[in-house]
């Protein structure tokens, strides 16, 4: 009878599948286990790994949960929350290598990927610039503002002085609603038309205002509002 713990060969069997089949073939919960393997090798984390996906929903939701809250979660140490975490890191920084210093306009989805994975799971609204040079090449991403459930403030003048700073000749705007309600509201609309305003006599381009949530995006432009 062998000494080895039950779980042993199932983690060896789920290793294999997504080594010869890919993400494809496994269940979110399938793809928890196997970030949670190394960070708790002395237990069994398929229960663990289903309870995260039944309380979050999937496997993005859980990776991109707050880390305070999942060190709540029973199971989770700080290690498996590292593990989760990196995870997330890991997937934004691939999505932003793809789009950075790269034309935008022919990489519009990739670039709607980065944000959205970037920003739509998060429970507070972020707001995001995208800088870009006078080709149309993504000089700079940075993260401007984080604000309330709701409403996060932005101030024109700040997002066209740093334009000026970076040289940069145009820019876009991005932000979450955490609602998943992509629909602007009038002080989305009245700060867009603040910020276009501010950079245009200064030669600066508001290419766009993307609002992202879970389940898609609003582009202002592509619905009149620039």
């Amino acid at each position: 009878m062998s000494d080895k713990p039950h779980y042993t060969g199932h983690r060896q069997r789920l290793r294999s599948r997504f080594l010869k089949s890919g993400a494809q073939a496994l269940h979110d919960y399938e793809l928890i286990e196997l970030l949670l393997f190394s960070a708790k090798p002395r237990s069994d984390v398929k229960p663990l790994a289903k309870r995260l996906i039944e309380t979050y929903g999937s496997f993005a939701d859980v990776v991109s949960a707050d880390p305070r809250t999942l060190a709540l979660e029973e199971g989770l140490g700080e290690v498996a929350v590292c593990a989760l975490k990196a995870a997330e890191a890991a997937a934004h920084k691939l999505l932003q290598e793809q789009v950075i210093n790269k034309p935008v306009l022919s990489s519009w989805q990739m670039l709607l990927d980065y944000c959205r994975a970037s920003m739509a799971y998060h429970g507070v609204e972020q707001f995001r610039l995208l800088y870009l040079n006078r080709k149309n090449v993504l000089i700079a991403d940075e993260l401007q503002q984080r604000g309330t459930i709701d409403h996060t403030p932005v101030y024109p003048r700040e997002v066209v002085k740093r334009a000026l700073e970076l040289d940069a000749s145009a820019l876009i705007m991005v932000h979450n609603h955490p609602s998943g309600d992509t629909t602007p509201s009038k002080s989305d609309i009245d700060m867009t038309k603040r910020v276009r305003d501010v950079a245009r006599p200064l030669s600066i381009e508001l290419h766009d205002h993307v609002i992202v949530g879970r389940r898609g995006y609003y582009s202002f432009k592509s619905n009149g509002l620039l």
